[in-house]
């Protein structure tokens, strides 16, 4: 709920809280991922692309919530359909699949399970941004498909907890940043508009 708010604050009550994107899931079946949204409205008018270090597509809170993984919250609801599951790979675009899996040796492998909402890639390194990072991140991938069990998943899920933990404090700093940063907007506008009746009136009384 934090969150919600924090992007309302931030982009406005118009704007768009979560969005939806599809990927690819188990044995390549594709699905619609729910996500808060982190980046501008506008972020992929251009088309599909990686997300860089330090994007500049991607809003205040935003960086926040990536960071923190917050972001990935609501594909709950991908959980709970079965698309899903809490522990496994993280679920790519079309669009880099097809490529990924033309350049890099047995990538398909990591669609033998269900992606999941964190995984021990994600877990081991950090947020991937290139065709290089992908190949990195597929060993990863690939030694939890063949390892992956109940014991190995509450690991990856306790690692996860740790950086998760202070997620709400830090949501809720950035709430009072950007409310902080509009009350002094609204006060500036009201001195202005003060300002300016004021001068009408004295204008309006000498004539």
């Amino acid at each position: 709920l934090l969150t919600a708010v924090a992007i309302m604050l931030e982009d406005g009550i118009n704007a768009p809280v979560f969005y939806r994107q599809t990927r690819v899931g188990f044995r390549g079946k594709n699905f619609q991922v729910v996500k808060f949204r982190s980046m501008r409205v506008d972020a992929e008018k251009a088309g599909a692309q990686w997300a860089q270090a330090n994007d500049t597509r991607v809003t205040r809170v935003g960086a926040i919530v990536r960071k923190l993984r917050i972001d990935e919250l609501p594909q709950l609801l991908n959980v709970l359909r079965g698309d899903m599951s809490f522990v496994g790979p993280r679920p790519e675009r079309p669009e880099f699949v097809a490529n990924l899996s033309a350049q890099i040796p047995y990538y398909q492998e990591r669609h033998f399970v269900k992606p999941g909402i964190t995984g021990w890639a994600q877990v081991c390194y950090p947020y991937g941004a290139s065709e290089i990072d992908a190949a990195e991140k597929l060993q990863y991938d690939l030694y939890y498909v063949k390892n992956h069990s109940l014991l190995f998943d509450i690991m990856i899920l306790l690692q996860t907890a740790e950086v998760v933990d202070i997620s709400a404090l830090c949501t809720v700093c950035a709430v009072l940043l950007i409310d902080g940063a509009l009350s002094e907007r609204e006060s500036a506008a009201a001195r202005w508009a003060s300002r300016n009746t004021c001068g009408s009136v004295l204008v309006s009384g000498s004539g």
